[in-house]
């Protein structure tokens, strides 16, 4: 483990694969994880998630040895690069990583960093648990009621970056394609237009699939839902559900069961130790979650689909101030709020650090930490329930104590003591 501008810790040891197929990790008592501050409010966010997680693991009798990785604004600093390839070894290497927000530099390089982060390190699974903490002030009547977990594929659909600009000779040359070769000559507008395309594969669909029934199954989850546009896009977001009702039907055998199967043989009747798999379309799931929200546990959604969908969830628990998340590939993790880099924020000491927070606690999860991802989630949720609360809640909350992102991250610190 040698790198050009990145630091070792003399201390701690690489975690490392077990298993290849089952993605079993070897987790150190110490382990070396790698932490990418980002741009704008990560500056402010990454240093308290650390204090935390670093709080929480030696709560629970163990450590971390971080390693300060860079990519966006500290990276061209370092290498005049946005993403150098030391920090995807880094990466790669060490198994399990966190990273807060970055931006994207208009014009330089990649269409977004994030994106070309997980596109690299095929971390196809973005997963976002969303559920709410107590105290934290809601635009629903009944927050707590939101317990679901997204599964958004994460390197193809539209996001995969393949489009033409309107005006130019290329975007000319895939019109001509359309319409004298594939026969949509009455499809497209006259004049100027832009052109992309949206792969949905059979590969990239199953394996996320079977991420999200592995891990309904595991967390006694009752239902995972594939969200679609498959009544319009039928040959890409309706393969996409087709494709996922092929998994759950000839891989899983009677540990799951498809919804159609549950009502034609067992009138409605859910077995206990079946996970039911079933489909929504799209726009009628963002009506379902803020109408039928206790109806659904495990999603399975087409990247752009997660997004949107992710997002929706998040609102309904507060923001995505406290929405946490992170990217999975085969026995790969790195960790990230949903949030973004708020750069008119920045080096303030003003911004929520929640989300980062618990994204380290999905992190400590995946590593098997769970007594200490448990500690994360409850010293928060202690906090803002005590009130303590930066600037983003406290003007929602009537009575409470405003603090700097530092001074939270001292009481959370404070309530994983209390609550070790």
């Amino acid at each position: 483990m040698s790198y050009d501008k990145i630091e070792v810790p003399d201390e701690g040891e690489r975690i490392r694969v077990v298993d290849e197929e089952t993605d079993e990790l070897d987790v150190p008592g110490t382990p070396i994880i790698p932490i990418l501050y980002g741009d704008g409010i990560g500056q402010d966010v990454a240093p308290a998630a650390k204090e935390i997680l670093t709080a929480a693991a030696r709560a629970t009798g163990r450590d971390v040895a971080w390693m300060r990785i860079y990519a966006g604004e500290s990276a061209r600093e370092k290498y005049d690069e946005n993403l150098p390839g030391e920090t995807i070894e880094a990466i790669r290497e060490h198994r399990v990583a966190i990273k807060g927000p970055l931006t994207t530099p208009v014009g330089v390089g990649y269409r977004s960093l994030n994106v070309a982060l997980r596109q690299t390190l095929d971390t196809y699974a973005n997963v976002r648990p969303t559920y709410h903490l107590e105290g934290v002030p809601s635009p629903v009547s009944n927050p707590e009621q939101m317990d679901m977990i997204s599964f958004r594929e994460n390197t193809e659909d539209v996001y995969a970056g393949i489009e033409w600009e309107a005006g130019t000779d290329e975007v000319e040359q895939v019109r001509e394609f359309v319409e004298d070769e594939m026969g949509f000559d009455e499809t497209i507008h006259d004049g100027a237009v832009g052109i992309g395309v949206k792969p949905i594969s059979e590969h990239a669909t199953k394996r996320l699939v079977r991420k999200a029934i592995d891990y309904a199954l595991e967390h006694d989850r009752d239902s995972v839902t594939l969200i679609h546009k498959g009544n319009i896009m039928k040959f890409t977001e309706g393969a996409f559900s087709e494709w996922g009702y092929e998994v759950a039907e000839e891989e899983y055998g009677d540990e799951v069961i498809t919804e159609n199967t549950l009502w034609e043989e067992r009138d409605g009747e859910q077995p206990d130790d079946a996970v039911v798999v079933n489909d929504r379309i799209a726009d009628n799931m963002l009506q379902q979650v803020l109408t039928r929200t206790e109806q659904y546990d495990v999603m399975a959604l087409p990247n752009l689909n997660g997004d949107y969908l992710s997002d929706a969830c998040g609102a309904q628990i507060g923001g995505l101030g406290i929405a946490p998340g992170a990217n999975f590939g085969d026995a790969l993790c790195l960790a990230e709020p949903v949030h973004g880099s708020a750069p008119k924020y920045a080096g303030q000491d003003k911004v929520n650090p929640t989300a980062m927070m618990l994204s380290g606690a999905i992190m400590f999860e995946y590593m098997g930490w769970t007594d200490a991802a448990e500690l994360v989630r409850d010293a928060c949720e202690a906090t803002i329930s005590d009130k303590r609360v930066t600037y983003d809640l406290h003007r929602q909350i009537e009575g409470g104590e405003k603090l700097a992102t530092s001074e939270y991250a001292a009481a959370v610190a404070e309530n994983i003591e209390e609550l070790a």
